[in-house]
């Protein structure tokens, strides 16, 4: 019983640097421990003193109560080994697991910081789609264009040459008129259409090509006191020819220079109430050609 007092009183520092409860319960048992281990040489110690002061019945009694002591003593230090074996690795598997937390929590936020990054990425190649789709209609846009302007171009270069000459009548010969209105008159007789821009059928001229031409027409009048025609481009009057006289054969002529576009049509138009005269001589004429493009 005094060895168990004594091992009250024996202590032995222990420095540990953990807080939590199970490094204070491994801290409690190593020093439970290394008291166990201090005291066993001072029982010995003890029990040699008082082998020399007793009698022999006190002989035999004191190794009975050393070996007691120390089979107790042994039980509860392996005991206390054993537990604190037991808590050694329950610390280490909390200590690995709070590291894995602590990498599982870093792996976690390296995770969202890369879906942030992606969602990024994603925004901003959306973003270069978009705009390289917007650039590829702009290109394929000014392609188009480009190539509009050059077919244009080309079929500029292609009629470059234009010029006709016809006469009123192709055959026999006879008065046109007189109407109430103004009327175009259809030159059928047609000696040079050179890039078919002159419809013999209707009578109208059609700009093939943006650009500068030159137009005549001469109308001529038979048993009449006066015969005239004007020059229209589309429903514009530009100038008239005109004459007017007691008796004979009145003839009147006229020519003007216009800037036509593409599509811009030209016609001569019969004065209202006058006649014109034409036979196989092609006495009424009309002719035009162009000066150069624009």
């Amino acid at each position: 019983m005094w060895g168990r007092n004594l091992l009250i009183h024996a202590s032995f520092p222990l420095v540990i640097k953990h807080s939590d409860l199970q490094m204070t319960v491994i801290q409690q048992l190593y020093v439970d421990r290394m008291k166990i281990i201090m005291f066993l040489p001072l029982l010995l110690l003890v029990c040699s003193v008082s082998a020399d002061q007793t009698q022999t019945a006190g002989q035999q009694s004191c190794p009975q109560d050393i070996h007691a002591e120390l089979r107790e003593l042994t039980t509860s230090l392996a005991l206390q080994t054993e537990r604190i074996t037991v808590l050694q690795r329950e610390q280490e598997k909390a200590v690995k697991l709070k590291r894995q937390k602590t990498e599982i929590n870093q792996l976690k936020r390296q995770s969202k910081e890369l879906e942030a990054k992606l969602e990024s990425q994603k925004t901003e190649m959306n973003q270069l789609k978009q705009l390289s789709e917007e650039q590829a209609g702009k290109l394929k846009t000014e392609l188009q264009n480009q190539r509009t302007e050059a077919n244009q171009m080309k079929q500029q270069q292609h009629v470059t040459q234009v010029a006709f000459s016809a006469s009123l009548l192709d055959q026999g010969y006879g008065d046109t008129g007189p109407f109430n209105g103004r009327t175009t008159l259809i030159f059928k007789h047609v000696i040079t259409n050179i890039g078919n821009a002159y419809n013999k059928n209707t009578g109208i001229f059609t700009a093939p090509v943006r650009g500068a031409y030159h137009f005549d027409w001469k109308v001529l009048g038979r048993d009449s006191t006066h015969t005239g025609a004007y020059l229209f481009r589309n429903e514009e009057k530009i100038f008239f020819a005109y004459e007017s006289q007691s008796t004979g054969w009145p003839s009147a002529s006229n020519g003007a220079s216009v800037l036509l576009e593409v599509g811009d049509q030209v016609t001569v138009r019969l004065w209202a109430g006058s006649t014109v005269y034409d036979s196989d001589n092609h006495l009424t004429t009309f002719s035009g050609h162009l000066i150069f493009t624009m």
